[in-house]
């Protein structure tokens, strides 16, 4: 029997990334508490062509194997830092390439990251009406760091680690 696929995709231009990181935890939280399969992708991954791309048709092949990955998950971590209050642009339009429906009921959880706490909004006001949209599935947790909450690159904030097990149950579930 396949294990259900649960990908986490993470709007980071560089590694090592604080949002990967986040991604990447609640990604193995979820899939050890589910016994899911876990993918990890991010920006670096799609590759310069995604910026180009003015359609899907137009993808690079990195950057379709990045978006026919989420459409074929049935589980997602979708992180991005924060910048002038809400995601990256280049995370936006990813996701303005994925097909309406594919996100359907689809559980997701949502990570972000940031310079400080008053980006912590962001995640109720730019990430939830985005998944709103796909009809996703949004898990009740999500979780955001800033600077302070890690340490050499982790979340090591013990609040930030219970946020992240409890989106990985959530999700799992």
């Amino acid at each position: 029997m396949t294990r259900p696929k649960l990908v986490g995709f993470s709007a980071n231009l560089q590694r090592p990334s604080k949002t990967r990181a986040l991604v990447e935890a609640v990604g193995e939280s979820a899939a050890a508490d589910g016994g899911l399969d876990l993918r990890l992708f991010d920006l670096v991954d799609a590759g310069t062509g995604l910026g180009a791309a003015w359609s899907r048709d137009a993808l690079s092949l990195p950057a379709r194997r990045v978006v026919e990955a989420i459409e074929g998950a049935d589980a997602l971590v979708v992180g991005s830092p924060v910048y002038k209050g809400s995601f990256t642009g280049l995370f936006k339009h990813l996701f303005d390439l994925i097909d309406p429906l594919a996100l359907a009921n689809k559980p997701v959880a949502i990570v972000a990251t940031g310079g400080g706490a008053r980006h912590a909004l962001v995640v109720e006001h730019s990430f939830r009406p985005l998944f709103g949209f796909f009809g996703a599935l949004q898990v009740p947790t999500t979780v955001y760091g800033s600077d302070p909450d890690f340490t050499d690159g982790l979340p090591t904030d013990p609040g930030v680690r219970d946020r992240i097990a409890q989106a990985g149950a959530q999700l799992a579930a």
